[in-house]
């Protein structure tokens, strides 16, 4: 494996219950490596410097609010039509006004969130690093509290009276919206080595659509975890355990008929989501994750590259490769424009058609979670605790 590869493997991975561990500590240049292959040192390429380019567009920040920090956590905002909804990685977790910014209410979960935040039907919820949900209701009073397997990894999701939480040990559970308890519970079987991951869940239209180690995409019930189809987006390959590496680390894409996913070391596949019947599959590596216009798919691979599918054939549009080793985010969509954030707070919209820069601008500090889109608006939350709303005309 090749040493820029390896980096960036290292940079992500971590322990997860019932597994081989690796952890790094991880500067600019040169990362060491600490765990499951004793320590040794990496060299890790040089980010790429940015260039200057003629904009077409320009980002206008429409408000700025401060949740705290998020630390090692991958923290988004969960986005309704009056509201934005942040937390710390500490466990604040605020309602803000989506049109201006203000604080509404601030309430503490009682424990350290690593997952979160998920809104719908009523209730805010957040995941935390021991296994903790809560739910809190539109005013900040919690509702309930209850525990799960281990670590929660995304945002828990709702949906139809079920809240649907992933852990880290393999394991998705629907929780009864009113009250906690358990409803169902899917096991996936997780091997030896993994690549830690902040993926959760996506549900539509009374499914589950969720990612996993060892390249799998299983679509469940969303009233009782049973499974209606899985499908392979990767296998694993190569000689050794960590080159056999074919995670899955990110959110699926699913809308238009298609569920979509990318896995580290492997391929990006999109699928059918009557019957999970392939559409399409390429070669492509990617620990950050995709998102998904009507016609498109955006991705970012593991080197910082971003690329534009043709959602429907799998066809390049279109590769950016000007971001290399700067840890770039995972792609938002906003109009027709792909954003990614990088490590140094710079986030950049590429034009939809092309892949071009069409606008930049600094914030406040690194960007690691995916910038959401929500109609006209873009929303972003930063490692330092800064979640903004931005418009780009």
């Amino acid at each position: 494996m090749k040493p820029a590869r390896l980096a960036s493997l290292l940079l992500i991975a971590a322990a997860l219950a019932g597994c081989s561990t690796i952890s790094s500590t991880v500067s600019s240049t040169v990362s060491t490596v600490k765990g499951w292959f004793g320590v040794e040192t990496v060299k890790t390429q040089e980010p790429s410097r940015l260039t200057d380019f003629s904009s077409s567009a320009r980002f206008e920040v429409q408000w700025r609010f401060g949740a705290g920090s998020a630390k090692d956590a991958v923290l988004t905002p969960a986005i309704t039509s009056d509201a934005v909804y942040a937390a710390s990685r500490s466990g604040r977790v605020y309602r803000i006004e989506r049109s201006s910014g203000r604080s509404v209410w601030g309430a503490d979960s009682g424990f350290v969130i690593s997952g979160g935040v998920g809104a719908g039907d009523g209730l805010v919820l957040v995941g935390g690093s021991r296994g903790e949900v809560a739910a809190f209701d539109e005013s900040g009073a919690q509702v309930w509290t209850t525990k799960v397997s281990s670590e929660v990894q995304g945002a828990p999701r709702i949906s139809n009276g079920i809240v649907v939480v992933r852990s880290g040990d393999g394991r998705i559970v629907g929780l009864n919206a009113a009250n906690g308890s358990r409803q169902w519970a899917y096991d996936h079987t997780t091997p030896a080595l993994i690549v830690r991951s902040h993926a959760g869940v996506v549900i539509e239209g009374g499914a589950v659509y969720a990612g996993f180690a060892g390249g799998k995409l299983v679509t469940l019930r969303l009233g009782d975890g049973a499974t209606y189809w899985e499908a392979t987006v990767s296998q694993p390959r190569g000689n050794t355990e960590l080159e056999r590496i074919s995670d899955i680390t990110s959110d699926p894409v699913v809308g238009n008929g298609t569920a979509c996913a990318v896995s580290f070391q492997g391929k990006a596949a999109c699928f059918d989501i009557a019957q999970g019947n392939p559409l399409w599959s390429r070669e492509i590596s990617s620990d950050k994750g995709m998102a998904g216009s009507e016609s498109s798919i955006y991705l970012t691979d593991a080197d910082g590259s971003v690329s534009g599918l043709d959602r429907n054939r799998g066809s390049s549009l279109w590769k950016n490769d000007s971001l290399l080793y700067r840890h770039v985010s995972a792609p938002g969509v906003i109009g027709n424009y792909a954003v990614v954030g990088d490590y140094d707070g710079y986030l950049h919209a590429l034009g939809g058609d092309d892949g071009g820069f069409a606008a930049r601008i600094k914030l406040d500090s690194a960007i690691v979670a995916a910038p959401q889109g929500d109609g006209d608006t873009l929303f972003v939350q930063t490692v330092g605790g800064d979640v903004y709303a931005l418009s780009l005309r």
